[in-house]
Protein backbone atom coordinates (compact mmCIF):
# COMPACT_ATOMS: atom_id res chain seq x y z
CA UNK A 1 0.00 0.00 0.00
CA UNK A 2 1.25 3.48 -0.90
CA UNK A 3 -0.97 5.23 1.71
CA UNK A 4 1.13 7.28 4.11
CA UNK A 5 4.21 7.00 1.86
CA UNK A 6 5.78 9.51 -0.49
CA UNK A 7 4.94 8.53 -4.08
CA UNK A 8 7.59 8.94 -6.77
CA UNK A 9 6.07 9.57 -10.19
CA UNK A 10 6.33 11.57 -13.42
CA UNK A 11 5.15 15.15 -13.87
CA UNK A 12 5.55 17.92 -16.44
CA UNK A 13 7.32 20.72 -14.58
CA UNK A 14 7.35 24.37 -15.60
CA UNK A 15 10.72 25.57 -14.30
CA UNK A 16 10.36 29.14 -15.52
CA UNK A 17 7.97 31.30 -17.56
CA UNK A 18 8.25 31.10 -21.33
CA UNK A 19 10.13 27.77 -21.37
CA UNK A 20 8.70 24.39 -22.45
CA UNK A 21 7.61 21.93 -19.77
CA UNK A 22 10.11 19.26 -18.70
CA UNK A 23 9.14 15.71 -17.73
CA UNK A 24 10.69 15.08 -14.31
CA UNK A 25 10.62 12.51 -11.51
CA UNK A 26 8.76 14.18 -8.65
CA UNK A 27 7.83 13.22 -5.10
CA UNK A 28 4.21 13.60 -4.03
CA UNK A 29 3.76 13.75 -0.25
CA UNK A 30 0.90 11.98 1.56
CA UNK A 31 -2.26 14.03 2.12
CA UNK A 32 -2.46 16.12 5.29
CA UNK A 33 -5.63 16.82 7.30
CA UNK A 34 -8.68 17.43 5.04
CA UNK A 35 -6.69 16.47 1.93
CA UNK A 36 -6.97 13.71 -0.66
CA UNK A 37 -4.23 12.21 -2.85
CA UNK A 38 -5.38 11.21 -6.29
CA UNK A 39 -3.98 9.29 -9.23
CA UNK A 40 -4.64 11.43 -12.32
CA UNK A 41 -5.81 9.24 -15.20
CA UNK A 42 -6.55 11.89 -17.83
CA UNK A 43 -6.15 15.64 -18.14
CA UNK A 44 -7.28 18.19 -20.69
CA UNK A 45 -4.93 20.94 -21.83
CA UNK A 46 -6.58 24.31 -21.36
CA UNK A 47 -5.68 27.71 -22.75
CA UNK A 48 -5.26 29.02 -19.20
CA UNK A 49 -2.39 26.54 -18.68
CA UNK A 50 -0.70 27.96 -21.78
CA UNK A 51 -1.34 31.54 -20.64
CA UNK A 52 0.20 30.88 -17.24
CA UNK A 53 3.38 29.66 -18.90
CA UNK A 54 3.65 31.96 -21.91
CA UNK A 55 1.31 34.88 -21.13
CA UNK A 56 2.49 36.00 -17.69
CA UNK A 57 2.50 39.79 -17.56
CA UNK A 58 0.08 40.08 -20.51
CA UNK A 59 -3.29 38.89 -19.27
CA UNK A 60 -2.18 36.75 -16.33
CA UNK A 61 -0.88 37.68 -12.89
CA UNK A 62 2.57 36.34 -12.08
CA UNK A 63 2.60 33.01 -10.24
CA UNK A 64 5.58 31.46 -8.48
CA UNK A 65 7.71 28.90 -10.34
CA UNK A 66 8.59 26.07 -10.58
CA UNK A 67 5.06 24.76 -10.89
CA UNK A 68 3.06 21.88 -12.28
CA UNK A 69 0.28 23.11 -14.56
CA UNK A 70 -2.96 21.31 -15.43
CA UNK A 71 -6.36 21.88 -13.83
CA UNK A 72 -8.90 20.03 -16.02
CA UNK A 73 -8.71 16.38 -15.05
CA UNK A 74 -10.19 13.16 -13.72
CA UNK A 75 -8.72 10.41 -11.61
CA UNK A 76 -9.04 7.94 -8.78
CA UNK A 77 -8.57 8.46 -5.03
CA UNK A 78 -5.31 6.82 -3.90
CA UNK A 79 -5.48 7.73 -0.20
CA UNK A 80 -7.16 10.20 2.14
CA UNK A 81 -5.76 12.34 4.93
CA UNK A 82 -7.10 12.64 8.49
CA UNK A 83 -10.69 13.85 8.97
CA UNK A 84 -11.71 13.14 5.37
CA UNK A 85 -15.09 11.40 5.44
CA UNK A 86 -16.60 11.84 1.98
CA UNK A 87 -13.94 10.03 -0.07
CA UNK A 88 -12.41 6.55 -0.05
CA UNK A 89 -9.56 4.96 -2.01
CA UNK A 90 -10.83 3.85 -5.42
CA UNK A 91 -13.46 6.59 -5.80
CA UNK A 92 -13.56 8.19 -9.23
CA UNK A 93 -13.15 11.94 -8.89
CA UNK A 94 -12.72 15.25 -10.69
CA UNK A 95 -10.40 17.74 -8.95
CA UNK A 96 -11.73 21.30 -8.78
CA UNK A 97 -9.91 24.63 -9.00
CA UNK A 98 -13.07 26.19 -7.56
CA UNK A 99 -13.93 24.72 -4.14
CA UNK A 100 -17.32 24.26 -2.51
CA UNK A 101 -16.96 24.03 1.26
CA UNK A 102 -20.73 23.98 1.76
CA UNK A 103 -20.46 26.06 4.92
CA UNK A 104 -19.54 29.65 4.03
CA UNK A 105 -22.02 32.44 3.29
CA UNK A 106 -21.41 32.08 -0.44
CA UNK A 107 -21.97 28.33 -0.47
CA UNK A 108 -25.23 28.88 1.44
CA UNK A 109 -26.42 31.40 -1.18
CA UNK A 110 -28.07 30.32 -4.45
CA UNK A 111 -26.74 33.53 -6.04
CA UNK A 112 -23.13 32.42 -6.48
CA UNK A 113 -20.67 29.56 -6.78
CA UNK A 114 -17.66 31.61 -5.67
CA UNK A 115 -16.58 29.76 -2.52
CA UNK A 116 -13.33 31.22 -1.22
CA UNK A 117 -12.11 28.23 0.85
CA UNK A 118 -8.27 28.12 0.63
CA UNK A 119 -8.63 30.58 -2.27
CA UNK A 120 -5.70 32.91 -1.56
CA UNK A 121 -3.47 29.85 -1.10
CA UNK A 122 -4.47 27.82 -4.16
CA UNK A 123 -4.25 30.94 -6.36
CA UNK A 124 -0.51 31.07 -5.61
CA UNK A 125 -0.02 27.32 -5.82
CA UNK A 126 -0.08 26.08 -2.22
CA UNK A 127 -2.56 24.18 -0.05
CA UNK A 128 -4.11 25.15 3.30
CA UNK A 129 -0.87 24.96 5.32
CA UNK A 130 0.97 27.25 2.88
CA UNK A 131 3.02 24.51 1.23
CA UNK A 132 2.69 22.30 -1.85
CA UNK A 133 2.67 18.48 -1.81
CA UNK A 134 4.88 18.16 -4.88
CA UNK A 135 8.66 18.42 -4.86
CA UNK A 136 11.40 17.85 -7.41
CA UNK A 137 15.17 17.69 -6.90
CA UNK A 138 14.70 18.74 -3.27
CA UNK A 139 12.71 21.84 -4.24
CA UNK A 140 9.03 22.67 -3.63
CA UNK A 141 7.00 22.71 -6.85
CA UNK A 142 3.86 24.85 -6.77
CA UNK A 143 0.44 23.43 -7.69
CA UNK A 144 -1.35 25.49 -10.35
CA UNK A 145 -4.75 26.57 -8.94
CA UNK A 146 -4.19 23.97 -6.22
CA UNK A 147 -4.62 21.14 -8.75
CA UNK A 148 -1.53 20.24 -10.87
CA UNK A 149 -2.99 17.56 -13.11
CA UNK A 150 0.12 17.36 -15.32
CA UNK A 151 1.41 15.03 -12.60
CA UNK A 152 0.58 11.33 -12.29
CA UNK A 153 -0.37 11.93 -8.65
CA UNK A 154 -1.44 15.09 -6.85
CA UNK A 155 -3.00 16.18 -3.56
CA UNK A 156 -6.05 18.44 -3.28
CA UNK A 157 -8.22 19.79 -0.45
CA UNK A 158 -11.30 17.61 0.15
CA UNK A 159 -13.51 20.65 -0.56
CA UNK A 160 -11.94 20.85 -4.06
CA UNK A 161 -12.98 17.41 -5.26
CA UNK A 162 -16.14 16.00 -6.87
CA UNK A 163 -16.98 12.31 -6.51
CA UNK A 164 -18.47 10.94 -9.73
CA UNK A 165 -20.11 7.74 -11.02
CA UNK A 166 -17.90 4.66 -10.88
CA UNK A 167 -18.58 3.85 -14.56
CA UNK A 168 -17.76 7.34 -15.88
CA UNK A 169 -15.05 7.32 -18.61
CA UNK A 170 -12.30 9.46 -17.09
CA UNK A 171 -10.70 10.29 -20.45
CA UNK A 172 -13.94 12.10 -21.43
CA UNK A 173 -15.37 13.55 -18.20
CA UNK A 174 -12.05 15.23 -17.37
CA UNK A 175 -13.26 18.05 -19.66
CA UNK A 176 -15.93 18.91 -17.09
CA UNK A 177 -13.14 20.06 -14.77
CA UNK A 178 -12.90 23.36 -16.64
CA UNK A 179 -13.67 24.23 -20.27
CA UNK A 180 -16.92 22.46 -21.03
CA UNK A 181 -18.51 23.29 -17.67
CA UNK A 182 -17.47 26.93 -18.05
CA UNK A 183 -18.93 27.48 -21.51
CA UNK A 184 -22.07 25.40 -21.00
CA UNK A 185 -22.84 27.12 -17.69
CA UNK A 186 -22.10 30.57 -19.16
CA UNK A 187 -25.06 30.03 -21.50
CA UNK A 188 -27.57 28.20 -19.34
CA UNK A 189 -26.75 29.35 -15.80
CA UNK A 190 -25.22 32.82 -16.14
CA UNK A 191 -26.81 34.20 -19.32
CA UNK A 192 -29.96 32.13 -18.71
CA UNK A 193 -30.53 31.92 -22.47
CA UNK A 194 -34.25 31.70 -23.30
CA UNK A 195 -36.15 29.62 -25.83
CA UNK A 196 -36.38 31.13 -29.35
CA UNK A 197 -33.78 33.79 -28.55
CA UNK A 198 -30.84 34.91 -30.67
CA UNK A 199 -27.27 34.32 -29.46
CA UNK A 200 -23.74 35.11 -30.61
CA UNK A 201 -20.75 33.16 -29.33
CA UNK A 202 -17.33 34.81 -29.74
CA UNK A 203 -14.48 32.29 -29.96
CA UNK A 204 -15.10 28.69 -31.02
CA UNK A 205 -12.58 26.84 -28.89
CA UNK A 206 -13.71 24.39 -26.21
CA UNK A 207 -15.36 27.04 -24.02
CA UNK A 208 -17.11 28.63 -27.00
CA UNK A 209 -18.35 25.33 -28.42
CA UNK A 210 -19.67 24.42 -24.96
CA UNK A 211 -21.47 27.78 -24.87
CA UNK A 212 -22.99 26.97 -28.27
CA UNK A 213 -24.11 23.63 -26.84
CA UNK A 214 -25.70 25.47 -23.92
CA UNK A 215 -27.53 27.90 -26.21
CA UNK A 216 -28.91 24.97 -28.19
CA UNK A 217 -29.94 23.12 -25.01
CA UNK A 218 -31.82 26.26 -23.92
CA UNK A 219 -33.76 26.30 -27.19
CA UNK A 220 -32.21 29.37 -28.84
CA UNK A 221 -33.48 29.94 -32.38
CA UNK A 222 -30.40 31.69 -33.78
CA UNK A 223 -26.87 30.79 -32.67
CA UNK A 224 -24.14 32.69 -34.52
CA UNK A 225 -20.55 31.55 -34.03
CA UNK A 226 -17.81 34.17 -34.47
CA UNK A 227 -14.16 33.21 -35.03
CA UNK A 228 -11.27 34.34 -37.22
CA UNK A 229 -10.38 30.68 -37.88
CA UNK A 230 -12.91 29.31 -40.41
CA UNK A 231 -11.58 25.78 -39.81
CA UNK A 232 -13.62 25.84 -36.59
CA UNK A 233 -16.95 26.34 -38.37
CA UNK A 234 -17.74 22.73 -39.35
CA UNK A 235 -17.24 21.58 -35.77
CA UNK A 236 -19.34 24.48 -34.50
CA UNK A 237 -22.28 23.30 -36.62
CA UNK A 238 -22.08 19.91 -34.89
CA UNK A 239 -22.62 21.73 -31.59
CA UNK A 240 -25.54 23.82 -32.84
CA UNK A 241 -24.54 27.05 -34.58
CA UNK A 242 -27.06 28.16 -37.18
CA UNK A 243 -24.45 30.37 -38.86
CA UNK A 244 -20.76 31.23 -38.47
CA UNK A 245 -19.07 34.53 -39.25
CA UNK A 246 -15.40 35.32 -39.79
CA UNK A 247 -14.88 39.02 -38.91
CA UNK A 248 -12.06 39.14 -41.46
CA UNK A 249 -14.63 38.57 -44.22
CA UNK A 250 -16.06 42.02 -43.34
CA UNK A 251 -13.05 44.36 -43.46
CA UNK A 252 -15.12 47.54 -43.70
CA UNK A 253 -17.42 46.85 -40.75
CA UNK A 254 -16.96 45.98 -37.10
CA UNK A 255 -18.28 42.58 -36.07
CA UNK A 256 -20.86 44.29 -33.85
CA UNK A 257 -22.17 46.16 -36.91
CA UNK A 258 -22.33 42.93 -38.91
CA UNK A 259 -24.27 41.18 -36.13
CA UNK A 260 -26.63 44.13 -35.58
CA UNK A 261 -27.54 44.09 -39.29
CA UNK A 262 -28.10 40.34 -39.30
CA UNK A 263 -30.34 40.38 -36.24
CA UNK A 264 -32.35 43.62 -36.64
CA UNK A 265 -30.46 45.56 -34.00
CA UNK A 266 -28.46 43.00 -32.09
CA UNK A 267 -28.63 39.58 -30.44
CA UNK A 268 -30.42 38.82 -27.18
CA UNK A 269 -27.34 37.14 -25.72
CA UNK A 270 -23.62 37.42 -26.48
CA UNK A 271 -21.04 35.12 -24.92
CA UNK A 272 -17.37 36.11 -25.01
CA UNK A 273 -15.23 32.96 -24.88
CA UNK A 274 -11.83 34.34 -25.92
CA UNK A 275 -10.52 36.43 -23.03
CA UNK A 276 -9.74 39.51 -25.15
CA UNK A 277 -10.88 42.94 -23.90
CA UNK A 278 -11.42 44.18 -27.48
CA UNK A 279 -13.69 41.21 -28.20
CA UNK A 280 -15.48 41.71 -24.87
CA UNK A 281 -16.43 45.22 -25.97
CA UNK A 282 -17.52 43.91 -29.39
CA UNK A 283 -19.65 41.24 -27.71
CA UNK A 284 -21.41 43.76 -25.48
CA UNK A 285 -22.05 46.09 -28.43
CA UNK A 286 -23.43 43.24 -30.55
CA UNK A 287 -26.37 42.78 -28.15
CA UNK A 288 -29.67 44.58 -28.61
CA UNK A 289 -30.59 47.53 -26.43
CA UNK A 290 -33.50 47.12 -24.00
CA UNK A 291 -32.62 43.58 -22.88
CA UNK A 292 -29.35 42.43 -24.40
CA UNK A 293 -27.13 40.40 -22.08
CA UNK A 294 -23.40 39.89 -22.54
CA UNK A 295 -21.57 37.25 -20.49
CA UNK A 296 -17.78 37.20 -20.25
CA UNK A 297 -16.43 33.65 -19.95
CA UNK A 298 -12.99 34.27 -21.47
CA UNK A 299 -10.19 34.57 -18.95
CA UNK A 300 -8.07 37.66 -18.29
CA UNK A 301 -6.79 38.70 -14.87
CA UNK A 302 -5.09 42.02 -15.46
CA UNK A 303 -6.63 43.75 -18.48
CA UNK A 304 -9.48 46.29 -18.63
CA UNK A 305 -12.32 46.36 -21.14
CA UNK A 306 -13.88 49.46 -22.64
CA UNK A 307 -17.58 50.09 -22.00
CA UNK A 308 -19.45 52.97 -23.57
CA UNK A 309 -21.77 54.01 -20.75
CA UNK A 310 -24.73 54.62 -23.04
CA UNK A 311 -24.68 50.93 -24.04
CA UNK A 312 -25.45 50.03 -20.43
CA UNK A 313 -27.87 52.93 -19.87
CA UNK A 314 -29.95 51.65 -22.76
CA UNK A 315 -30.80 48.43 -20.97
CA UNK A 316 -27.93 46.04 -21.63
CA UNK A 317 -26.52 43.79 -18.93
CA UNK A 318 -22.84 42.86 -18.68
CA UNK A 319 -21.99 39.84 -16.52
CA UNK A 320 -19.06 37.61 -15.82
CA UNK A 321 -18.99 33.91 -15.07
CA UNK A 322 -16.48 31.70 -13.28
CA UNK A 323 -16.64 27.95 -13.86
CA UNK A 324 -19.98 28.57 -15.59
CA UNK A 325 -21.73 29.44 -12.33
CA UNK A 326 -21.79 25.78 -11.22
CA UNK A 327 -21.44 24.97 -7.53
CA UNK A 328 -18.54 22.69 -8.17
CA UNK A 329 -18.81 19.77 -5.73
CA UNK A 330 -22.55 19.30 -6.22
CA UNK A 331 -22.96 20.21 -9.89
CA UNK A 332 -20.02 18.46 -11.59
CA UNK A 333 -21.39 14.98 -10.75
CA UNK A 334 -24.73 16.04 -12.27
CA UNK A 335 -22.96 17.17 -15.45
CA UNK A 336 -21.23 13.77 -15.58
CA UNK A 337 -24.66 12.12 -15.26
CA UNK A 338 -25.99 14.31 -18.09
CA UNK A 339 -23.11 13.16 -20.29
CA UNK A 340 -23.81 9.52 -19.43
CA UNK A 341 -27.46 10.11 -20.45
CA UNK A 342 -26.35 11.68 -23.75
CA UNK A 343 -27.76 15.08 -22.76
CA UNK A 344 -24.31 16.62 -23.08
CA UNK A 345 -21.54 16.18 -25.65
CA UNK A 346 -17.93 15.58 -24.57
CA UNK A 347 -16.37 13.21 -27.11
CA UNK A 348 -16.80 15.78 -29.90
CA UNK A 349 -14.51 18.26 -28.12
CA UNK A 350 -11.59 15.83 -28.16
CA UNK A 351 -9.50 16.25 -31.30
CA UNK A 352 -6.19 14.79 -30.06
CA UNK A 353 -5.03 12.17 -27.55
CA UNK A 354 -1.43 12.28 -26.37
CA UNK A 355 0.85 10.98 -23.61
CA UNK A 356 2.33 13.09 -20.82
CA UNK A 357 5.71 13.39 -22.56
CA UNK A 358 3.93 15.05 -25.52
CA UNK A 359 2.43 17.86 -23.42
CA UNK A 360 4.43 20.59 -25.21
CA UNK A 361 3.04 19.30 -28.50
CA UNK A 362 -0.45 19.70 -27.00
CA UNK A 363 0.33 23.37 -26.30
CA UNK A 364 1.49 23.82 -29.91
CA UNK A 365 -1.75 22.26 -31.23
CA UNK A 366 -3.79 24.57 -29.00
CA UNK A 367 -1.92 27.71 -29.98
CA UNK A 368 -2.06 26.98 -33.72
CA UNK A 369 -5.83 26.51 -33.56
CA UNK A 370 -5.52 22.92 -34.77
CA UNK A 371 -6.97 21.31 -31.65
CA UNK A 372 -10.11 21.92 -29.65
CA UNK A 373 -9.10 19.69 -26.74
CA UNK A 374 -6.15 17.38 -26.37
CA UNK A 375 -6.62 14.79 -23.65
CA UNK A 376 -3.42 13.52 -22.08
CA UNK A 377 -3.17 10.03 -20.62
CA UNK A 378 -0.87 10.01 -17.61
CA UNK A 379 -0.23 6.26 -17.50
Amino acid sequence: MSAGQVIKCKAAVAWEPGKPLVIEDVEVAPPKVHEVRIKIVATGVCHTDWECLYGTGKGMKFRPFPLVLGHEAAGVVESVGPEVTKFSPGDKVIPLFLPQCGECERCQSPKTNLCKKNWSNTQVGVLADGTSRISCKGQQVYQFLGVSSFSQYTVVPHTSLAKIKSDAPLDKVCLLGCGVSTGYGAAIKTAKVEKDSSCAVFGLGAVGLAAVMGCQAAGAKTIIGVDINPNKFAKARVFGTTECINPRDHPNKTIQEVLAEKTCGGVDYALECVGSPVIMTAALESTTDAWGTCVIAGWSETEAMNVVVEKILMGRTLKGTYFGGWKSVQDVPKLVDDYMKNKLKLDEFITHKLKLDQVNEAFDLLKSGESIRTVISLF
